[in-house]
């Protein structure tokens, strides 16, 4: 087990790369000086080889030719080594960035599945995000089960297994920096394109419907070969070879569909980027977490590896590239009847490895997204993995509980208790002092603990639960919906999830503020029903508010299990002075600083 800090492992892992890097860099302009002298050798000893003919400068000449072909395979290799060490050096600086809370600096993370109102309220998704500070998931299947996995809990059973597994992978670096540099090629690929390779995987192929095409892919090349042959020695006299290469070329025209399947399989090459690498990195790991063995296990089909099979089909992509040369295709197109052999390969393929890859995909998306919390389990050592509950009334209970987008400079750590049901967390105090951001706390923690990932906390215990939340509601003038009208849309929503929970999994509710934008007397009578109905529901959740008197309400009274946050203000040369310590306490609160705040801005 390495000593070191995660800042420490990423400042000497981005150095080492760095280093390599530019090792790579200094021969490639070797390789790039040599390439153009070869070149230069090549067209002297042409020259030299047409004015004085004889076999020197022959041989010199295609000595030359092949040093020069050399080099440039050889300074290609060098290129794509020098561009692997680079993104991995970006890796290690992003994982720097992510401790930093730069978020500037991290790629943003759109959800990848249709929104839902908590993902906005607990900055799930865009920038900043809690998604920014977990692993890179760079293919597109990946992104879209992780934002599923942050949306939707499953059962106990499945986030233990996920749990066991991420706390595997946490210290296997190699091995994510692996997976994430490969799918770095394939980060522009959008999640459309993948699934129209696979539904093509997994459809039919043309051949079959068509057999004397099939038969003509054979017989008329060989018959042509002949032809040219037995015209060459004088056998035959007419160049029926000529009938022959015409009818392949009139055959070809007329195989519209050959043309189309080839244009399907291959449309978006960039998708065959980075898979096979990545199959083979993970096929080549050892694992202990029954997830991860059974995700491991699950990629080959009849025998041949996933990996293998990836691979092979970009090796027929590459033999089919021969169409975007239109006089190298035409030859060996009239020679071979190229595409119809190109074809049949690749059907081959689609039919004994086609029906597998869709598994091999959401496999290795799976093991992404494991990864990606892996690296915040890595980034954050200090972090706990949640115990879940399965027996009991449902209780969310978290010690040192901390807003996980905030640095441990600037975060404060509060114990928190959400039920059992029939009570709620009733959060009182004046502006800016930390009640939105309590509940932001408390609703990314559990959403991470509920995906399987480490929770900011010392310790944290809760059931599998349904997180409904409404702290960033929202108007629109587009649809006519006022800012009141808004929320009480949000609060059928809860209304209804709650009621439809009654007998399954329990809901979290988080509700800032609720019902603003009426009269106080209003609000309180229309917070105080949703809150009491909520309670009969056996949901769990907490409640802030400005509104001291909501508190004492008849109906809130002896369930409202009540805390508060407070301020400190002071008197300065220029005037009040405020400061927050961002504590909870018992109680409601007993302070206001609205007139202050006001004199501070200098409305006095």
């Amino acid at each position: 087990m390495t000593s070191q800090t995660p800042e420490q492992i990423y400042r000497a892992r981005c150095a080492r790369f760095e280093e390599l890097r530019d090792a790579e860099r200094i021969r490639s302009r070797v390789l790039s000086t040599a390439r153009l002298l070869a070149f230069l050798a090549a067209v002297a000893a042409a020259v030299v080889a047409e004015l004085s003919p004889g076999p020197l400068p022959i041989v010199f000449t295609g000595v030359a030719v092949v040093a020069f072909v050399v080099l440039i395979v050889a300074h290609g290799r060098l290129r794509q080594r020098e561009q692997r060490y680079e993104r991995l050096r970006a890796l290690n600086e992003q994982g720097l960035s992510r401790l930093r809370r730069d978020w500037s600096a991290l790629p943003a993370r759109p959800a990848q599945i249709e929104d839902a109102p908590h993902a906005t309220d607990l900055d799930l998704f865009g920038r900043p995000a809690l998604a920014q500070l977990l692993g890179p998931t760079a293919t597109p299947l990946a992104r879209r089960v992780l934002a599923g996995w942050l949306m939707r809990p499953p059962d106990a059973a499945t986030i233990r297994a996920r749990q066991q597994a991420v706390q595997e992978l946490s210290s296997q670096v190699e091995l994510r920096e692996a997976l994430a540099e490969s799918a770095g090629e394939l980060e522009s690929v959008r999640t459309e394109e993948v699934d129209r390779f696979l539904d093509w995987a997994e459809s039919d192929g043309v051949l079959a419907r068509k057999r004397a095409l099939v038969v003509a892919a054979y017989v008329l090349p060989v018959l042509t070969v002949a032809l040219i042959v037995l015209d060459a020695t004088g056998v035959i006299e007419p160049p029926l070879w000529a009938f022959s290469i015409l009818a392949i070329a009139v055959v070809s025209q007329r195989a519209r569909a050959v043309r189309a399947a080839l244009s399907r399989a291959f449309e978006k090459e960039g998708i065959f980027r980075g898979y096979p690498q990545m199959l083979e990195a993970l096929a080549a790991a050892r694992f202990e977490a029954p997830a991860l063995v059974g995700l491991q296990h699950a990629l080959e089909t009849e025998g041949e590896p996933a990996a293998s099979a990836m691979a092979r089909l970009r090796r027929l992509m590459h033999l089919a590239d021969v169409r975007h040369s239109a006089l190298t295709h035409a030859i060996v197109q009239v020679l071979t009847f190229w595409d119809v052999q190109v074809l049949r390969a690749v059907e081959s393929w689609q039919r004994r490895a086609g029906p597998s890859v869709r598994r091999w995909l959401d496999n290795l998306a799976e093991v992404e997204s494991l990864c990606a919390l892996a690296t915040l389990a890595h980034d954050h050592p200090d972090w706990t993995f949640a115990d879940i509950a399965e027996d009991g009334p449902p209780v969310l209970a978290a010690q040192a509980l901390g807003h996980p987008m905030i640095g441990d400079g600037d975060r404060v750590d509060n114990d928190v208790t959400l039920g059992p049901p029939g009570t709620f967390l009733l959060v009182t105090g004046s502006n800016m002092s930390g009640k939105s951001t309590l509940l932001r706390a408390i609703g990314q923690n559990a959403v991470l603990a509920l995906a399987g990932g480490p929770a900011r906390a010392a310790s944290l215990r809760l059931p599998v639960l349904d997180v409904q939340t409404a702290i960033h509601v929202q108007d629109s003038l587009v649809d006519g919906v006022s800012f009141f009208l808004a929320q009480l849309h949000r609060m059928k929503r809860i209304v209804e999830a709650a009621d439809s929970a009654r007998e399954g999994r329990p809901i979290l509710y988080l509700l800032d503020e609720i019902l603003q934008g009426t009269n106080t007397a209003e609000r309180r009578i229309a917070a105080a029903r949703v809150t009491a109905h909520l309670l009969r529901c056996h949901a769990i959740g907490a409640v802030t508010t400005h509104d001291l008197e909501l508190a004492d309400h008849p109906d809130l009274a002896q369930p409202a299990q009540a805390v508060h946050f407070s301020e400190q203000v002071r008197r300065g040369e220029d005037g009040p002075v405020m400061t927050f310590d961002y504590l909870l306490r018992p109680g409601v609160a007993t302070s206001t600083n609205a007139l202050a705040l006001m004199e501070i801005v200098g409305l006095d």
